[in-house]
């Protein structure tokens, strides 16, 4: 190594200043908490930080209301002090003393408080949204694009959380756009988010089915597990929330999508008491949907060779509904139980709702200052989304429902076409979830593959071979199997039934009972490895999204540029969108 660095004095000094033992190091496998074989850029520096160690850190800035969503974590020594510098990402760099915090930890330590992480980036960001604000179509956009820069700026994120509050009341824009740093898929410890942005136009025709759906939603809200059989809240339960304030659901057809995930569909902002207090959105990406539609002969992946052809004809249209379930009952529904403030309850402490799991009256609920986020930490992103995937599944179901969006036993596609379809994409689903899961740390790469397993755990669990899945070991390939008569029997009710479970300990804090259970039920072994094992030698390329650019020209004209669909296409678009 010394005598190839020695081929020019640049290469000897790099040599010199990383070190043979750095360069001959294993590689980290995947992402992860730091570790041997994981690594995470959300907790930088030569000196590893543990798990337990984020988790201090992390409770001391809640008490000190610092938010971790644009943080970092560096862990170093001064002396003989461990020291965690928490990295906030703002234009403005801290030249003074930076703030300090004290450790909960038993050793000695500080805590400071450092902005200015991604200066130069935030900055170009910032002058683009100046430049954006002149082209506002009304009062409000203009304010939460004045409220992005204050946040980007100086690191705020309660500033970030105001422009949320003024976000969610610009119902049905022309255009519309999503910018910071949103969700947490990425960090091991689940509640520190990447930066992303999107921006798209409103599909009119297409937003008008999915406002015609809201318009109907407490209908279908009365039929979830939780809410069957209740006479209270208008017939919705007491773990609903009283008002199921109607949200703005728009069709996208987006123009960029910048995220390391291209989500078909989202549900904004991830705030609970802004969605309680003051509502949220439901954004479609329908084009990105349709980027991901199969070609003929292929999309099939464990499908039997018999039923190949129909499942790719009802798969996009049922997927589309189950986006559309999960998004607007998934994500949109349950109220978390919660004391206000000391003293102040947002229900009836002296007459507490009864825990359908215990047939008891709740005796857990998040308190002044807890978050979900913040209270369940990793498994708090893959259980929310488990937990809006089933209601998803399991609306579609709902026969009354699919007929809103023209699915009926007369039509060419039926309403239980739909519905069988759905349980073959779970089953196919829980076995694709496998690729994700990294065997050497024992961890899930993926927040949604490790719901989807639970989902499959749960229909494989539901006994009479419901759902099956056949070995061929001669072609090495596994084949998905429903019992198509048993999904009422045995299909739906597995899925009301995990349902029940994750939707009430979301309610009542029981992050115990949830993390035992949660853990437990995604935990792959013994024939689990074995399927993991073939769907890995099978696994398909990744997909990757080429965005396109948009540019203003001298004359003030705006141009849309689009990549070639590959590698050196990919590449262009970055480079050029000089961020």
């Amino acid at each position: 190594m010394n005598q190839i660095s020695s081929v020019s004095p640049a290469t000897s000094s790099l040599y010199r200043k990383i070190g043979a033992e750095a360069l001959l190091a294993p590689i980290p496998s995947g992402l992860g908490f730091p570790s041997d074989i994981a690594q995470s850029s959300y907790y930088p520096g030569n000196l590893r930080i543990s798990r337990q160690e984020i988790a201090a850190v992390s409770s001391v800035l809640e008490t000190a209301s610092v938010y971790p969503e644009n943080t970092r974590i560096k862990k170093g020594m001064s002396g003989n002090i461990v020291s965690y510098d928490v990295l906030q990402a703002s234009v403005m760099v801290d030249t003074h003393e930076p703030q300090r915090l004290q450790t909960t930890l038993e050793s000695e330590g500080t805590i400071r408080i450092i902005r200015g992480d991604h200066s130069d980036e935030l900055r170009r960001i910032c002058e683009c949204l100046e430049e954006a604000r002149k082209y506002a179509e009304n009062p409000l956009q203009e304010q939460f694009l004045s409220q992005y820069i204050e946040s980007f700026t100086t690191g705020d994120i309660e500033a970030y959380r105001n422009s949320q509050r003024t976000w969610v009341k610009d119902v049905q824009p022309s255009v519309e756009t999503v910018l910071g740093f949103v969700e947490p898929y990425r960090d091991p410890f689940g509640i520190r988010a990447e930066f992303e942005g999107l921006v798209g136009i409103v599909n009119r025709g297409e937003t008008e089915v999915l406002t015609t759906l809201v318009e109907n939603s407490t209908k279908f809200i009365r039929r979830l597990p939780w809410a069957i059989d209740a006479t209270e809240n208008n017939g919705k339960g007491l773990f609903e929330k009283e008002l199921f304030e109607n949200p703005d659901f728009t069709s996208l057809h987006t123009l960029a999508y910048c995220s390391s995930i291209i989500f078909p569909g989202i549900n904004l902002p991830n705030y609970n008491d802004i969605r309680q207090d003051v509502g949220f959105k439901n954004v479609m990406i329908t084009n990105s949907m349709n980027v991901g539609i199969p070609k003929e002969g292929a999309g099939a992946t464990c499908v039997h060779a018999s039923e190949a052809a129909q499942f790719l004809h009802h798969k996009s249209k049922a997927f589309h509904l189950w986006v559309v379930f999960h998004e607007l009952f998934g994500h949109g529904t349950g109220k978390l139980l919660a004391e206000d403030r000391p003293g102040s309850f947002n229900f009836d402490i002296q007459n507490p709702p009864i825990n359908p799991l215990t047939e008891k009256p709740v005796d857990s609920w998040y308190r002044p200052g807890q978050t979900w986020t913040g209270l369940f930490g990793d498994i708090a992103t893959s259980v929310d989304e488990c937990r809006a995937e089933c209601v998803g599944a399991y609306l579609m179901s709902d026969m009354e429902l699919l007929a809103l969006f023209g699915f009926s036993e007369t039509t060419e596609i039926r309403g239980k076409d739909l519905e069988y379809n759905m349980y073959v994409q779970l089953g196919v689903a829980g076995l694709r979830a496998l690729e994700n899961y990294i065997l050497e740390d024992q961890k899930w790469g993926q927040a949604h593959s490790r719901a989807h397993f639970a989902m499959f755990k749960s229909l494989l669990a539901a006994k009479d071979q419901f759902l099956t899945i056949s070995h061929d070991k001669t072609s090495h390939t596994l084949t998905v199997f429903v019992d198509r008569a048993k999904i009422p029997t045995h299909g739906k009710p597995a899925l009301a039934h995990l349902l029940l479970k994750l939707h009430i300990y979301r309610c009542t804090a029981d992050v115990r009972g949830c993390r035992e259970f949660y853990e437990d039920l995604t935990k792959p072994d013994g024939i689990f490895l074995e399927w993991r094992r073939i769907m890995l030698a099978a696994q398909p390329a990744k997909e990757v999204f080429v965005q396109a650019n948009t540019f203003v020209t001298d004359d003030g004209e705006v141009v849309l540029k689009e990549y070639e669909p590959t590698v050196d296409g990919m590449i262009q678009s970055w480079a050029e969108r000089m961020v």
